[in-house]
């Protein structure tokens, strides 16, 4: 061997000697490249350390961006450090300094996501010139694509309004105030829920979809945290909050506390003594979309036998929630087929009566649905389940078809939307007036008691 070969071998021996002894430097950093994976499970800074990388004793900064997938069906994301907004590509930038795409849909994990748009939080590139600055956080979530925008009213709360509650009280500090940004194509829903938005923040509320400036906040967070159908699951909240601190924020709403001026009431209510509960009966009256009452007018008459001011009711879009508001909290029963309309439940006074009429097939989603929620809120509730005699799938099916014998043994491979329309459109029902009556009885019993005590 030369002298020139010994040279070689002694330059290559000290470099990988160099290279062992400070392996834990150069494994600091990671050259991977900036990923944008669709599921944010598997999303990391691009300066996270593995796994294997434990042992480096340099602490690596917490990155201000994060997201979290523990909220069942919904996903949260945040940047905790100064952000831009661009509402035409829905992007926060992150102005701090982080290395890290996160990719989130703003409402439930469910099918509807494909109709989402994906809001997108990103240290890089460089964000736009601000154009408005906010000195309060941003709370984004989306009313685009998702069940919000049908009309369903059910859906305005159990999808929106009741998450939104849960996330400004948990996520946000007591005494923090926020700006609600909404993605929506249908502004109508904003427009019909202002005065609740409202109340969740004392700032103009921003809707992005037709807005081209950019917003500069503190910080922000996307999506709402649900607990689940129609609830507030108070060993989640950070104060033990329920349903019932929600109806509070209701009743402020738009009950008697609210600056709302008064106006002609499309309900005939009258305001002087009633010597009769009010039984406020939730109508459908269409029949081609299923859970129609055949014989609405004969109950109605057996409502009034048994000593009920009974008024007829059947919710509309343009119904100013204030007036809906003003009838059901001022009712004592509550009575409709398993359906959106239950949903008004929630403007019942705790002590109210309601009635679920059940029909064959949706036992275990009008439990979760409306039976939690109604004994979540302190009112009297009842369950009365429609028999195969009273059910129009019968016409249909016949008795013994699997349809009306066993459902469970039908949706135990799913509830597709085929099965969905069997028993949630296809199906009407007839009421046995006679087995019937015994629940008018017992709800009016109920209601004279609650109307003894609070008017």
């Amino acid at each position: 061997m030369n002298e020139y070969d010994s040279k070689i071998v002694m330059f290559c021996f000290v470099f990988v000697v160099l290279i062992f002894i400070y392996k834990p430097w150069i494994w600091i950093y990671d050259f991977s490249p900036l990923l944008t994976l669709s599921s944010i499970s598997r999303l990391r800074p691009a300066n996270q350390t593995r796994s294997d990388e434990a042992t480096i004793h340099s602490p690596i900064p917490r990155s201000p961006i994060n997201c979290h997938t523990s909220y069942g069906s919904y996903n949260l994301c945040s940047i905790n450090s100064p952000t831009v907004l661009d509402p035409k590509l829905i992007t926060f930038y992150d102005l701090g300094p982080t290395n890290l795409l996160e990719k989130d849909p703003r409402n439930r994990k469910t099918s509807t996501m494909a109709r989402i748009k994906e809001a997108t939080l990103t240290s890089g590139p460089i964000g736009p010139r601000c154009m408005v600055r906010h000195n309060a956080p941003a709370l984004l979530f989306s009313v685009t694509g998702s069940n919000l925008c049908t009309g369903n009213f059910f859906h305005a709360f159990n999808d929106g309004l009741i998450p939104l509650f849960i996330t400004v009280n948990s996520v946000f500090p007591k005494d923090e105030d926020r700006v609600l940004v909404i993605s929506t194509s249908c502004d109508w829903w904003v427009r019909r829920y202002v005065d609740l938005l409202q109340s969740f923040s004392k700032h103009r509320i921003i809707t992005i979809d037709n807005d081209t400036a950019t917003h500069c906040f503190p910080s922000a967070i996307v999506g709402l945290v649900s607990h689940g159908f129609m609830t507030i699951e108070p060993k989640l909240m950070p104060n033990s909050q329920t349903l019932l601190h929600f109806h509070a924020l209701l009743d402020k709403t738009y009950g008697q506390k609210s600056n709302h001026p008064p106006t002609t009431s499309i309900y005939p209510i009258s305001n002087s003594p009633r010597s009769r509960p009010r039984f406020v009966l939730a109508t459908r009256s269409n029949v081609s979309m299923g859970r129609v009452i055949l014989n609405q007018a004969e109950l109605r008459n057996a409502a009034d036998e048994e000593g009920f001011e009974v008024i007829e009711f059947e919710p509309k879009v343009e119904t100013p929630l204030s007036e809906i508001y003003k009838l059901i909290s001022s009712s004592h029963v509550l009575v409709g087929v398993h359906g959106a309309a239950l949903t008004n439940l929630l403007f019942l006074r705790p002590g109210s009566v309601v009635v679920q009429v059940v029909p064959i097939g949706v036992e275990w989603i009008a439990g979760a649905c409306f039976g939690k929620p109604a004994n979540d809120m302190g009112l009297e509730y009842m369950e009365y389940k429609i028999g195969v005699e009273e059910t129009s799938l019968r016409e249909k099916y016949g008795k013994d078809d699997l349809v009306i014998k066993d459902p469970l043994a039908l949706q135990r491979k799913g509830w597709s939307k085929e099965i969905m329309d069997i028993y949630l459109v296809e199906q009407n029902v007839k009421l046995d007036l006679v087995r019937f009556r015994r629940y008018l009885k017992k709800a009016n019993e109920k209601a004279r008691v609650f109307m003894e005590r609070e008017g």
